[in-house]
């Protein structure tokens, strides 16, 4: 009896923290397109992680580092006209790891300059407590 109890309390304990795991990623996408909508990049960017590491691969190919991934991002989208605004549908998101989940999901921007849709694949890690993404591809 008593070593099912501790498999219950493990098995609660992990559905708790998978759970915490999955909002705090939702409220850090929900966050990053509320940034882009209101056309601040930067704010847009607190999502991905600061390193040289990162990886944003686009219709270009990959982009390697955070800060060449900002700059891709202000050239791309110079002003809040071209960013338009941005609609996110997350269709999956599942854990790899303690550390790593795998998220699918879809975009649409609407703007005068035309309308641009696509989806994502993103590799988001856990580090220093937060959740931020590694890896980004989008098309």
């Amino acid at each position: 009896m008593r070593t099912l109890i501790w498999v219950f309390l493990f098995a609660a304990r992990t559905a708790v923290a998978q759970n915490s795991d999955e909002q705090l990623i939702r409220s850090m996408l929900a966050r990053q397109v509320t940034e882009w909508n209101k056309g601040n990049v930067a704010g847009f960017m607190v999502g991905y992680w600061e390193s040289d590491s990162l990886v944003f691969i686009g219709k270009n190919g990959p982009t390697y580092g955070y800060r060449p991934t900002l700059e891709r991002y202000r050239k791309s989208y110079p002003d809040g006209e071209a960013m338009g605004r941005l609609t996110s549908t997350l269709v999956s998101l599942k854990r790899l790891s303690d550390d790593y989940f795998f998220a699918v999901g879809k975009w649409q921007l609407e703007r005068k300059a035309g309308n641009l849709s696509g989806s994502y694949t993103l590799l988001l890690r856990k580090t220093d407590g937060q959740w931020v993404i590694v890896c980004d591809h989008s098309s």
